[in-house]
């Protein structure tokens, strides 16, 4: 199982669900193991969960990066 790409196929079903994006937030196991049809090992959701939370955190800090850049354009 390539980690990043699981990582990556969450991340796009995050944010183009609001409804995924809440349920995450709450059950982030659950939603995980939805997406990817599997039942994982605890060790690897959580690995998967530190990802997918990192992976989110950095594309909304770029969105944001984005927006002042074109305010002071």
């Amino acid at each position: 199982m390539d980690m990043k790409e699981q990582i990556s196929k969450i991340v796009e079903e995050i944010t183009k669900n609001p409804n995924i994006k809440a349920q995450f937030e709450k059950e982030p196991v659950k939603v995980i193991e939805k997406v990817l049809g599997v039942d994982l090992p605890d060790d690897v959701v959580m690995k998967i969960i530190d990802g997918v939370k990192a992976k989110l955190t950095v594309d909304n800090v770029s969105k944001a990066a984005d927006a002042l850049k074109g305010m002071f354009k």
